[in-house]
């Protein structure tokens, strides 16, 4: 995709030194990696709130769900300023289209979740979220959101890009004429995206475009987002890409020989069995689809969801 992808980043993981000690935590997977492909809008929220570098380390403490933000030694309660602040930096952040944001985690201002919460009495939770991440996800609930620590487990590293792009591919839809018809060939052209994740879901948003004509244009546009994304943010196991493997299939019958049909069933058992990787059936059924010209799943996203560079779909 030619087009710029914006996602947020917590401005330590980008190698900037704005940790409490004037240090910094550098994720050369995102900066190396993923910066090939994103554009990156840093955020940290103690510097931007003014609190300084180097600075007191600062804890959630109190109610889990509300939170107070006090410097450990001397218990100052920053919780106003911060607040303040979240609201004025997610006003900011309304500008800049973002498509996935990776939080600090176990940062009180910006984990995202598992953040330490102290009682009055001193004794620790992992029930809390940071701050600024809670505002963030409250805000924008249909963008993606990650943390550095969880995207070492390559099932969610994947979820999590494969969401960014696919909400990319929305709004570039969505921004042009709102029409059915657009609606149509987008959901048409994810199809087997969308099952790979949630049958469910997928029936819900043939229902609601069934009924499109019922709700005005805008209202139709939003309520399928919101289902395209609670979908997609469901994990895609070896038994749902089996199925929609299996489905693909389907779609050759009378081309394949029988050696290329007994071929493509053990290739798929093979995933199945968790011997290969899932690249192993999607490659060999995209040299179908050029072999072939099978033209509706040569526009099916599912073969192609992000790009083949970042190796998302070569863990065994």
């Amino acid at each position: 995709m030619e087009q710029i992808i914006k996602i947020g980043v917590s401005s330590c993981l980008l190698g900037k030194e704005v940790r409490y000690n004037g240090g910094h935590s550098h994720d050369r997977y995102i900066t190396g990696t993923l910066g090939q492909y994103f554009t990156f809008v840093d955020v940290c929220p103690e510097v931007e709130a003014g609190f300084g570098i180097p600075r007191e380390t600062l804890r959630l403490v109190g109610d889990p769900d509300s939170p107070r933000l006090v410097t450990t030694k001397t218990k100052k309660d920053f919780t106003d300023k911060m607040q303040n602040w979240v609201k004025r930096r997610i006003k900011e952040l309304e500008k800049e289209d973002l498509c996935g944001f990776i939080f600090k985690k176990g940062s009180p201002s910006s984990g995202m979740e598992r953040v330490r919460v102290y009682s009055d009495s001193g004794m620790p939770s992992n029930r809390g979220s940071g701050m600024f991440a809670r505002g963030f996800m409250d805000h924008f609930p249909l963008v993606p959101v990650e943390e550095d620590g969880r995207l070492n487990d390559s099932v969610l590293r994947e979820n999590f890009i494969e969401r960014i792009f696919a909400l990319r591919r929305w709004r570039l839809m969505a921004a042009e004429r709102k029409t059915m018809g657009n609606m149509v060939a987008f959901h048409t052209a994810h199809k087997l995206q969308i099952m790979s994740h949630s049958v469910n879901h997928y029936r819900e948003m043939g229902r609601l475009i069934a009924k499109g004509k019922e709700l005005d244009i805008q209202s139709l546009y939003d309520k399928y987002e919101a289902i395209f994304m609670q979908a997609l943010s469901l994990k895609a196991t070896v038994k749902k890409n089996v199925n929609v493997l299996q489905h693909m299939a389907g779609y050759f019958k009378k081309q394949l020989s029988k050696d290329e049909k007994q071929e493509l069933q053990e290739v798929i058992e093979q995933y199945h069995r968790n011997i290969t990787p899932l690249i192993v059936p999607i490659t060999l059924f995209n040299h179908y689809v050029r072999k072939y010209d099978q033209e509706y799943l040569k526009n099916q996203y599912y073969l192609n969801p992000h790009p083949i560079e970042l190796k998302l779909r070569n863990r065994a």
